[in-house]
């Protein structure tokens, strides 16, 4: 069992771990959103890469995210910590983004799109978990819808600030997954120096 850090000044508030919760998923999820939209066109289109080649980095990428979010429920269970999970989580899904980038041929970004789910994979129970534990049993509907918006906000940004930039900047969409790097690495930043693991109740 464990016990909230801090504790919601009123009925009404969300802790402050659920806020930076909810802004880092922001900062990620319009990180995401922002390229990934692109990766079809980046492989065919910049890279040259026949057609089959999207089905196989988007299958490989989504049934690789789905498989690991039970294990990493169940392994953050095991060890009683969620943040070294969600950290790790957060940073692969950030490195991913400069690494395709600088990809030359489809198997790179079938790595980098790889590595970008397995940290989804990591992180989304853990995180659950530290909304969950950061919260009253009452509140919990809220912190987790919250969350949801938080998370659903970032997603129509991104996709938004990467059209506006390729409006600007015709064909730099390399440039752009290098520019997607920075809001994801805040939530990292965020994660790491202002979240802070509950303790655990003796």
């Amino acid at each position: 069992m464990v016990e909230p850090l801090e504790k919601p000044t009123d009925s009404n508030s969300l802790s402050r771990t659920v806020r930076l919760l909810g802004f880092i998923s922001l900062c990620t999820d319009l990180a995401s959103e922002m390229v990934y939209p692109l990766t079809p066109s980046f492989l065919t289109r910049v890279l040259g890469a026949p057609a089959w080649t999207v089905g196989i980095v988007e299958g490989v990428a989504e049934s690789t995210a789905s498989l690991l979010k039970f294990y990493s429920g169940w392994l953050s269970d095991r060890v009683g910590q969620r943040k070294p999970f969600a950290v790790a989580g957060y940073g692969l899904g950030a490195i991913a983004k400069p690494l395709i980038a600088l990809s030359g041929v489809w198997v790179q970004v079938l790595g980098a799109r790889f590595l970008d789910r397995v940290g989804k994979g990591l992180r989304a129970a853990p995180r659950d978990a530290l909304i969950a534990e950061n919260c009253s049993a009452k509140q919990r509907g809220r912190a987790f819808g919250f969350h949801r918006s938080m998370d659903t906000t970032g997603a129509l940004l991104g996709p938004l600030l990467g059209f506006w930039f390729l409006q600007q900047y015709p064909g730099q969409v390399r440039w752009l997954y290098g520019i997607a790097f920075l809001p994801a690495l805040l939530g990292v930043v965020i994660l790491t120096l202002l979240v802070k693991e509950p303790k655990s109740k003796s």
